[in-house]
């Protein structure tokens, strides 16, 4: 193995270190995608930074490099979507992205058709392993119009809390619906639907990855998201950095989640959906917008709690008050972690990393 594919393999090795997981696979894909992303030098450096924030000068003293040419690195590499750059107090941090929920997002503006194969090829093996723990990157939460009223939901359960709860906000395009327009397998789903809050908005603002909102243009998209059927995933937080707005065509997370044999038993949800078989006129509606496959209809609608993920998609597209959600009992209820450091502490916990 010569030094170039050095770099390459000892960055994809440390990605597979942080909680987000980077899986080897037999063919190499992740090599691959690695080598369109990362010149062999911004490899070499992504490889040797850590989740903990450092300046340049730490990073450059800790590396034994060049602090002014270390600077200029980590800032072209910010601002490509390879490591994550935070500003505090007027001074610039630096520390590494996971591939996913991290780089492959923030490339969302620089997808082309070789890029979009090789990830397509790699995400099986990529949630596949994810899979695997408790703990989600993203968790599901109900569509508001599936909350009947004399259910007591924490506001960390409703998107519209969640939102009226940032300071900062702003709307980026959903990278999966369009990767999968860009090679002909798009839908009609609006495009620009994922929110971003907080220091994470500012980041996406900064580097041209999507556009800063008020609250009520941001519960216009909510709204609109409703209606056209999207699962409501944020960051499994309390206080989450992001809703993403989903749909079970183009969503790589729910694609891949929809191949396990049980999707209820792996997401992170509070949720199910029951069917009041008096008012069900086996329409097939609820049947035609579930993403997991979870209810069929012959005489009426039946949910298989085994596939429901408790998204209330289905509640939303019933004209008869047919189906409704229930909470889970308290053993089964998922309750989040308070904030995003806690729910990566867990995964990493999970994945034998602590």
């Amino acid at each position: 193995m010569n030094m170039t594919k050095d770099l390459y393999q000892k960055l994809a090795d440390y990605l597979n270190t942080l909680p987000g997981g980077f899986p080897p696979t037999e063919s190499g894909v992740e090599i691959r995608i690695l080598k369109r992303l990362f010149t062999p030098e911004e490899a070499g450096l992504a490889a040797d930074l850590t989740l903990l924030q450092e300046t340049p000068a730490q990073i450059a003293a800790r590396l034994n490099r060049d602090e002014a040419e270390t600077e200029t690195l980590l800032q072209e590499m910010s601002k490509k979507g390879l490591i994550i750059r935070v500003n505090k107090k007027g001074e610039t941090k630096y520390m590494s992205a996971q591939f996913v929920i991290g780089i492959w997002e923030f490339h969302v503006n620089d997808l082309d058709e070789g890029l979009i194969r090789d990830f397509n090829e790699y995400v099986p093996y990529l949630f596949k392993d994810q899979l695997k723990n408790k703990t989600q990157q993203l968790r599901v939460i109900p569509i508001s119009e599936s909350i009947s009223a004399e259910m007591e939901i924490m506001p960390y359960d409703t998107a519209e809390n969640i939102i009226k709860s940032q300071k900062t906000l702003l709307v980026a395009p959903c990278i999966c619906r369009r990767e999968h327009t860009m090679v002909g397998e798009g839908c009609e789903r609006t495009e620009e639907s994922c929110l971003v809050f907080g220091a994470s908005a500012r980041y996406y603002e900064e580097n041209g990855l999507g556009r800063y909102i008020n609250t009520e243009e941001a519960l216009d998209i909510l709204h609109k998201a409703l209606q056209e059927g999207l699962v409501l995933q944020p960051g499994n937080s309390q206080r989450p950095s992001n809703i993403c707005m989903c749909c079970g065509c183009c969503c790589q997370v729910l694609t891949n989640l929809k191949t396990v044999d049980a999707p209820a038993k792996v997401v992170n949800s509070s949720f199910y959906a029951a069917v009041d078989s008096d008012n069900c006129t086996a329409c097939g509606v609820c049947e035609e917008r579930c993403p997991m496959d979870a209810i069929l209809t012959e005489d009426h609608a039946a949910v298989d709690l085994d596939r429901c993920i408790g998204c209330g998609v289905c509640v939303g597209g019933c004209d008869f008050d047919a189906i409704h959600l229930k909470e889970k009992e308290d053993k089964d209820r998922w309750v989040p972690p308070a904030n995003l450091v806690e729910t990566y502490m867990n995964i990493a916990k999970e994945r034998g990393l602590m």
